[in-house]
Formats: C-alpha cells, sequence, structure tokens
C-alpha cells in the first residue's frame, strides 16, 4: 500500500498566487491516497473565501496569528494525518505526476526522511530556481547553496543534474518530508519566522542518522520571493541571523569557534562592502542580525536542550569541503561544478 500524502500549502495574503497556481496542485495526479490542504496564516485579504469557494476539495486549517513559515507549519501539521506531508509554497505550479517519483525515491530509501523534487524558475522555465534548484548544500563556514545556484547565479537546466544524489538540506519550497521525522525531530524552530528553517531541521534529521535526498524525476515551477524578494533588508537580516544561530545549534562544539569567528570577519566585510556600495540599509541588516544573534544566546541557547549527537561536518552529506564565496568571488568559479570536484563528498 502506498503512503498517504497530504500537500499543505502555507499561505498568508496569497489570493494572487492562488488563483495562478492552486489549479496545477488540485490537478495532481498519484495512486494512493492524497489531500491537499490550505494552511492560513490569518490573511486580511478574501484568500481562504476564495479557496473555500472555487477549489472546495482543498481542506482549510485556520492559524491564529502569522507566525511565519516556521511556526505557521508547526501549527498547521498538527492537525494533518498523513505518511508524508509535502510543504509547498502558494507561488509554486506543479506538473500533474510530481508526487508519485519523490514518494518512490522515499520508500525505496527508508532511511531518508526528507526529499524535494527539481526546482525550475517559473518565469524562466528551462533554468533552476534559487529556492532550491537541484538541492541545497553547505560549505565548510556553513554558507548555503545549491547544485544549479550558487549566491545569485543559476544555471540552465541541460540535464547536468539528473541523477538521485544525498543533499545537506532540501528546499521548503517543495518539501517532502515524512511525518514521523517531522515531528520526532520537534518541527521546524520557531524562533526562525522564516528563511533557513528547512537547511536547521535538515541539519538535525542529518544528525539523528537520516539522509536527505534530490529526486529529479519530479519537476515543479517556482517564482521565488513571494513573501520577500531578493535584495529585501528584511530577508538579509533573517538569512544572517537565522545561519548565524542554526550554526550555534548544530555545530560540533570542536568546530564552532573557528567557523563563528571566521564568519564573523566575513560578514562584517560583507556589511563593509554594503556601506559602500551605498546600501546602508543592508548593513545595518547584518548588525541587526548579530545583535539578535547573541540575544538569542543570552536568552533561548542557554536553556534549549539538545539530546542530537554533534556530527562534524565533514562526516555529513551535501557538504563541499571549502569556502564557497572565495571559489565564487576570487576563482570566478560560478556552477557547481566548476567549484572543485576535490571539493564534493
Amino acid at each position: 500500500m502506498l503512503p498517504t500524502v497530504a500537500v499543505v500549502i502555507l499561505n498568508w495574503n496569497g489570493k494572487g498566487f492562488l488563483e495562478k497556481f492552486l489549479p496545477s496542485v488540485c490537478a495532481s495526479v498519484y495512486d494512493g491516497q492524497l489531500d491537499i490542504y490550505l494552511a492560513d496564516n490569518a490573511s486580511t485579504d478574501d484568500s481562504v473565501a476564495f479557496t473555500e469557494q472555487h477549489f472546495p476539495a482543498v481542506k482549510i486549517i485556520r492559524n491564529a496569528s502569522n507566525s511565519g513559515f516556521a511556526g505557521g507549519y508547526n501549527e498547521a501539521l498538527q492537525h494533518v494525518k498523513a505518511d508524508i506531508f509535502v510543504l509547498l509554497n502558494q507561488d509554486v505550479e506543479v506538473e500533474p505526476n510530481w508526487i508519485g517519483p519523490v514518494v518512490k525515491h522515499m520508500l525505496a530509501n527508508p532511511d531518508m526522511a526528507a526529499c524535494q523534487p527539481k526546482l525550475r524558475a517559473w518565469a524562466e522555465r528551462d533554468s533552476f530556481e534559487y529556492a532550491g534548484a537541484a538541492g541545497g548544500w553547505m560549505d565548510i563556514l556553513g554558507y548555503t547553496f545549491c547544485r544549479g545556484r550558487i549566491l545569485y547565479t543559476t544555471e540552465k537546466d541541460n540535464g547536468q543534474y539528473d541523477t538521485p544524489q544525498d543533499i545537506f538540506w532540501a528546499s521548503g519550497a517543495a518539501l517532502f518530508i515524512r511525518s514521523s521525522a517531522f515531528f520526532e525531530a520537534g518541527g521546524f524552530d520557531p524562533y526562525f519566522f522564516a528563511h533557513m528553517e528547512e537547511v536547521d531541521l535538515c541539519w538535525r534529521l542529518q544528525r539523528a542518522g537520516y539522509r536527505i535526498g534530490y529526486c529529479p524525476d519530479s519537476v515543479v515551477y517556482h517564482v521565488g520571493g513571494g513573501s520577500l524578494p531578493q535584495g529585501n533588508p528584511r530577508k538579509l537580516y533573517l538569512n544572517f541571523r537565522n545561519n548565524l544561530i542554526m550554526l550555534r545549534k548544530n555545530l560540533h562544539f570542536q568546530e564552532q569557534w573557528i567557523i563563528l569567528t571566521q564568519r564573523l570577519a566575513l560578514d562584517m566585510m560583507a556589511a563593509a562592502k554594503s556601506l559602500v556600495s551605498g546600501k546602508p540599509k543592508d548593513m545595518t541588516a547584518i548588525f541587526r542580525a548579530y545583535r539578535d544573534y547573541y540575544r538569542w544566546r543570552r536568552e533561548v541557547d542557554q536553556n534549549q536542550p539538545d539530546t542530537l549527537p554533534r556530527k562534524r561536518l565533514f562526516d555529513l552529506q551535501g557538504v563541499f569541503h571549502g569556502i564557497m564565496i572565495w571559489r565564487y568571488y576570487f576563482l570566478n568559479r560560478r556552477k557547481f561544478s566548476e567549484l572543485s570536484k576535490s571539493g564534493k563528498k
């Protein structure tokens, strides 16, 4: 018997996206039991009423408030019963048979807790999309990137990533995850609110002994920037703050000092560059991220129990054994395949 699947779309004032993309989700084909949910984060538009009127088969979950991606899914998934959750952004278009290949891949790998399909850009359908591309990786300083996307450079999809592979993190834009593993790991860290929460969750799952996968036989198309567009200082703040928290939470204790010290130096250089480039708001966002990271360490980290083993980065899948930003900016290596063959694990 095939596992039951629940596609859960977290929505906040997303009627425009729902009008455009919900029809493709409702046309999904799956041989097992499939339920589709709209988890609404206290929207102030009429997106819920629109969904109820035009897509009556979609089940509605009403969250009490807008607690972001992390808190919103944590709350909503308490009300969903399924073997596999599919967390899907509201700005994603899917192909009819997008679910089956990923489920099949996970069934063939019982220790795989989470998996993502291939993410292409909705506006440029032959190109990979920023938020997940062909699977998420991390370098030795904790900078995240993807096969098919390094920083702001995305590749055309020429079939170069058409082989299933273990990765470090699966994109939250279209995240397949076993419900048992999600709850065993404690779900998303609600402190993150949005951005990096899926990387943190996948890291914790790897620490618990699970694998994270990429399935190229399933393709979805993501608009991206539906909530916060690239270049938004709020997005920059969340990315910097949450990345630091994630490193503090998950790094092996013997790695923390050297990695976080190097990150501080590089991040301050990024702040200085923002000022010189005429982007003082970006500089302020980085400083605020560090301020709130240290506040988190005082108020939350000291009282946050952690029973998972602290594994070294080099022992995890999807880790590039080098410094990605050095190779990108100083060696002009803009594609995943160019980083270094010796850097792949």
